[in-house]
């Protein structure tokens, strides 16, 4: 695998979070005034924010535990209190616009401005105290995805895009990988909460794991979603996933030049989700899909 861009796991020592100056932190849109910078620099400071404040009260534990669709799709009070953080935030700067959340919030605006909000995306991970979870905030107008940024508590990273803008993680630049083999590629994958649905993604693997490097399960799509962004994994695909999943980490891989869709060639959608260096989509794809259908 090649690390096209900055930001390379040698080169992502945490920085101090608090002296982070989120204006800053995107050259790629310091001087501009388009919609889609300002809303990538708020993006970026709300999930800061979140994230610190989730990183401050995992320190007492996770409080709380429920579940959702099943006995393993978990929600903490920490999940639930961190949308409130930037509900609250959004509707005092931005009281027109839609919001969605995973953990409940559903206000359909009049701006034509739509935010899709996962307060702690990987929560399992989050539970376990275990690094891979993020804050993924992304915002969508009428012709698609805008802007959006994905912090990373655990190793200080803020991940973030606008349209037509690039990607950047902590104010510099982003590619995805140059690797054209799939046998060299590593591929990040998850699975679903429901049983069923987990032993037919997982029966899959024994078919692709002699056919690439290796295959990864970080267990944050939002975070996987950002490494292939960043050249960290090669591809990255998975199943089942919802609209507050990809609206930032989508974005963050296509402004690094990977290929988005679905298994069938088509839009990137949460039921089936694919991401991958252009050189590598096609292949993958096809890999997939004679995995699913052996």
């Amino acid at each position: 695998m090649t690390d096209a861009g900055a930001g390379t796991p040698s080169d992502t020592a945490p920085p101090d979070t608090a002296s982070l100056d989120t204006a800053s932190l995107d050259a790629s849109s310091r001087g501009r005034s388009s919609l889609g910078s300002e809303l990538r620099r708020f993006a970026g400071d709300l999930a800061m924010r979140a994230g610190t404040a989730v990183v401050e009260a995992r320190r007492s534990g996770t409080g709380t535990v429920d579940t959702k669709s099943t006995p393993t799709d978990m929600v903490t009070e920490h999940d639930r209190v961190a949308e409130a953080l930037i509900v609250g935030a959004l509707r005092m700067e931005r009281p027109d616009d839609g919001i969605i959340g995973e953990e409940g919030t559903a206000d359909e605006g009049t701006s034509g401005v739509q935010w899709f909000i996962d307060p702690i995306d990987g929560t399992t991970n989050f539970m376990y105290g275990l690094p891979g979870y993020a804050v993924s905030i992304g915002a969508s107008d009428t012709h698609g995805r805008l802007a959006g940024a994905v912090y990373v508590p655990a190793t200080g990273e803020l991940f973030s895009a606008a349209r037509g803008e690039g990607a950047t993680v902590n104010g510099i630049s982003i590619t995805c990988s140059t690797t054209t083999d799939l046998t060299q590629a590593l591929v990040a994958t998850g699975f679903n909460y429901h049983r069923e649905v987990r032993l037919r993604q997982a029966a899959r693997l024994p078919y692709m794991i002699g056919e690439i490097r290796d295959i990864r399960r970080l267990g944050a799509a939002a975070v996987d979603l950002c490494y292939a962004a960043a050249g960290r994994v090669d591809g990255y695909f998975e199943e089942g996933l919802g609209a507050w999943d990809l609206a930032a980490g989508v974005l963050i891989a296509t402004e690094a030049g990977c290929v988005t869709g679905d298994f069938a060639g088509d839009a990137v959608r949460p039921a089936e989700v694919l991401v991958a260096n252009p050189a590598l989509f096609e292949s993958l794809r096809a890999l997939i899909n004679a995995a699913t259908h052996r």
